[in-house]
């Protein structure tokens, strides 16, 4: 009987490995582009990551000479990459009446400096380097009033916390189905393992780290007046929402400016793409269009 086993497992870990390789695939790239819009791919040298890193910018096919357009940044979320706004969403649409859409890679950092590791500073990366790229790179309006930032999921929590830390940047930060509690979720054996990556980001239980990335704290510490219009939705399906509408009932409670739609749905871009428009029509209330 133990030969037999010896025999046997070099093929049953074969097998093992091909079943992970069908299921986690890398996906194509298929754009999903209106008419009248460009696509355009970046790779830049971060300083703060020391690495190359890509973005995708789409933007109207003509603008003047010397034309100056608003830009929102656009955060993919969890498990995804730059290429997601992109090809779940019909987002391109929102770029053609004279709008810039920018979509970085950010991996699975939240868009936080990660407490424990020192190549992964995603916040410098997206304050400093990528903004500085674009800007001198394309015809985008410098200042506050010309910028906005959006994410889901997990870029929701990256997009209204650097709203938080970074008020002097954005004029309009939208969350959709914001991770918002990560930095404040207490340890659950059963999720042990997501516990472990999320400590290597913010750093242990209870440090500073994670209070300086808690949207529940940070909230408390910021002049309302100076924090961006912050857009929210989370759809009624979701485990996030009694997070998100405990975030919403502290931002009405210290006197920020910001609307909070739940609506049926799950965590999805079926959900997330019916948002879209009302997302678009605020950005361009709160931009110096």
């Amino acid at each position: 009987m133990r030969s037999r086993l010896i025999l046997i497992a070099p093929a049953v870990l074969v097998l093992a490995t091909a079943c992970r390789e069908k299921t986690t695939p890398n996906p194509a790239d298929h754009p999903r582009l209106s008419p009248n819009i460009r696509m355009q791919d970046v790779t830049f040298e971060s300083a703060a990551l020391r690495r190359l890193m890509p973005y995708r910018v789409i933007l109207p096919s003509q603008i003047s000479t010397g034309q100056k357009l608003a830009v929102i940044y656009l955060l993919h979320g969890g498990g995804g990459n730059y290429r997601d706004w992109s090809n779940y969403s019909d987002v391109s649409q929102f770029a053609a009446p004279g709008l810039i859409l920018v979509m970085p890679e950010g991996e699975s950092s939240y868009y936080v400096n990660a407490a424990e590791r020192p190549n992964d500073r995603f916040e410098d990366y997206v304050v400093r380097d990528l903004i500085a790229d674009v800007e001198s790179r394309f015809p985008v309006a410098s200042g506050r009033a010309n910028r906005g930032i959006a994410g889901i999921s997990m870029a929701g929590f990256g997009a209204v916390t650097l709203a938080l830390k970074h008020t002097d940047l954005f004029a309009f930060a939208g969350g959709l189905s914001s991770a918002i509690d990560v930095p404040s979720r207490p340890f659950s054996i059963q999720r042990i393992s997501q516990y472990r990556g999320h400590a290597q980001i913010f750093g242990a239980w209870g440090s500073e780290t994670r209070r300086a990335n808690d949207p529940y704290l940070l909230i408390g510490v910021v002049a309302p007046k100076e924090v961006p219009y912050m857009f929210l939705t989370c759809g009624e399906q979701e485990g996030l929402l009694p997070a998100n509408r405990k975030f919403a009932a502290l931002l009405q409670k210290h006197g920020f400016s910001y609307e909070f739609h739940t609506a049926t749905g799950g965590h999805d871009w079926n959900q997330w793409n019916r948002r879209l428009p009302e997302l678009f029509k605020n950005l361009r209330q709160h931009l110096n269009q």
